[in-house]
């Protein structure tokens, strides 16, 4: 009727949409000081849906749009930051799907999805932060930040509607915490992978390994140093292939396809290389076996494999002199003396260090056979022709060095499997120490590892990984230089600084950078302009 006399807008819609804003007005104060988040948007639901309702059964369809604007502006768009900086947070952490999807639906309306995103963003970097710097919790980082990952991506899919702006912000939000301790992170997402592709992960299928692989592969591509990635990972990956300690070979060639995929062959080509030389080493000892020198002059009663590694794709391992028993020295030269026949103009070079045997050994209680590493034979074979060993004695008759002879001896007499006795007793090895055969060892099993303490990580192992990490960068700077320079010819400082940061896959500093501009100055590769220092000229 009022509309038919034409004044439904003037004499009632507009003091109608007043009277409605001066309501929700008050109400939306109201309920937001006295409810908790949730429970406030249950309500605002409830109220858009009854003035959505109250427009189709008694008002004219034309004042539904401004009726409902009027409810959200006084109820919602109001109350927005009140909303985030009360609830937002204790949704996340309590992973309430349906509330934050009440939420992001509710944002929509009033177009402030991008205070939300702005909130998931500080979210996931304050929560990152608490992970990713607390350095006593670095054993559980890699695994707490899946979960942290796994979490955050059922919520995109079932609260956010796989929004490709939140996508984003969590993708950049990663990044930008998994970067935030330099290098740290990278070389414990190596450590977690090695755990998992140990041998020893029982109760863990090959799918399960497989998702978990993909799941650790998502972390990587957020990793800027990803060369400290692979020093550590091709180290880890070199003790797994040489002492057999994989899991599983097909899931170690996986993981390595997914690399190759993710950052190329050239990343790869190392670890492909590994690979290689482990399946080829099995044939030159098939061969070895097969062959003359092998049938006519091999010592009875000892077996031997030779793993045989090309020097440019395995880690450094610093040479370790050691005196070795006659029957393997006599083990060696026999073997040399096949490979070099076959393969002629190479040189081989033992790693002792990374030796290991299993000695048949007889106690007054038993035989036994003990798995133990190549150090830990040589001294052990001392004791056939001595009771009683002093600590020089030992050192003058291996030849190894103090350090590494102290662990050796110390895993031998002061570890759980005690094969010798230290006289005094006492967790360190002193230089006047006696060592004796423990003629009272005995164990419930037949074969027994003794673990050696070398082969733990050390801090001293860990830092030598990481400075030739620094070390192989200092090379990749200077050779983007010289490329970079040779097609300008002449570039200014800044610009080449530019050029620089966006070859580099790795973070460094204009500092560092700096240092080697001045370097190969030195190295009259470049010389700075006579008439203007800020630009350089190439030297050809």
């Amino acid at each position: 009727m009022f509309s038919a006399l034409g004044i439904y807008l003037e004499s009632f819609e507009k003091p109608f949409l007043e009277c409605t804003s001066e309501f929700y007005a008050g109400e939306g104060v109201k309920y937001m000081q006295q409810s908790d988040v949730p429970d406030y948007l249950k309500h605002v639901e409830i109220r858009l849906h009854e003035e959505h309702e109250r427009c189709f059964l008694y008002l004219d369809t034309s004042t539904r749009k401004p009726l409902v604007a009027t409810a959200e502006r006084q109820l919602l768009e109001r109350h927005i930051s009140a909303i985030i900086d009360k609830g937002f947070m204790i949704l996340m952490d309590g992973n309430r799907i349906e509330d934050l999807q009440r939420m992001c639906l509710l944002f929509l309306r009033v177009n402030s999805l991008e205070a939300l995103r702005q909130a998931l963003s500080s979210y996931i970097r304050k929560t990152g932060q608490g992970i990713v710097m607390d350095e006593e919790k670095d054993k559980d980082m890699v695994s707490c930040l899946l979960e942290f990952k796994a979490s955050l991506d059922t919520i995109w899919e079932e609260s956010f509607s796989k929004n490709e702006a939140f996508c984003n912000t969590i993708k950049d939000s990663f990044e930008h915490l998994v970067n935030l301790r330099q290098n740290r992170p990278a070389e414990l997402i190596a450590k977690f992978l090695d755990e998992k592709l140990r041998a020893g992960n029982k109760g863990t299928s090959e799918e399960e390994l497989e998702g978990m692989l993909d799941k650790v592969l998502v972390l990587f591509r957020f990793i800027q140093g990803k060369d400290v990635f692979e020093a550590f990972y091709k180290k880890d990956l070199a003790k797994r292939l040489l002492l057999g300690k994989s899991a599983s070979i097909d899931a170690e060639k996986s993981m390595i396809s997914k690399l190759k995929t993710e950052c190329g062959s050239q990343f790869t080509n190392k670890l492909e290389g590994m690979f290689k030389d482990i399946e080829l080493s099995k044939e030159i000892n098939e061969s070895f076996k097969q062959s003359s020198q092998a049938r006519t002059k091999l010592p009875s009663g000892i077996e031997m494999s030779v793993h045989v590694l090309t020097t440019g794709y395995w880690p450094t391992y610093p040479p370790m002199d050691v005196r070795l028993p006659h029957e393997l020295n006599v083990y060696q030269d026999i073997f040399r003396e096949f490979y070099l026949s076959k393969y002629s103009g190479r040189r081989l070079m033992w790693q002792n260090s990374l030796g290991h045997c299993v000695l048949k050994a007889e106690f007054p209680k038993g035989k036994k056979e003990l798995s133990v590493s190549l150090f830990q034979t040589v001294v052990l074979m001392l004791f056939n022709d001595a009771q009683k060993l002093s600590f020089q004695d030992v050192k003058d008759s291996t030849g190894i060095e103090d350090k590494e002879l102290r662990r050796t001896l110390q895993s031998l007499a002061c570890g759980k499997v005690r094969v010798l006795q230290k006289l005094p007793k006492g967790r360190e090895v002193e230089d006047d120490d006696l060592f004796v055969l423990n003629n009272e060892f005995t164990a419930p099993l037949f074969r027994i590892k003794v673990n050696a303490i070398q082969m733990k990580e050390t801090v001293e192992e860990n830092t030598a990984t990481t400075e030739r990490v620094f070390q192989d960068r200092q090379y990749q700077v200077d050779a983007a230089i010289v490329r970079i320079m040779k097609t300008r010819k002449v570039l200014s400082h800044t610009l080449l600084i530019t050029e620089l940061f966006q070859q580099l896959k790795f973070p460094i500093k204009p500092s560092d950078l700096k240092k080697r501009i001045e370097s190969l100055i030195d190295r009259e590769y470049l010389e700075r302009d006579k008439n203007n220092p800020q630009i350089y000229n190439y030297l050809a």
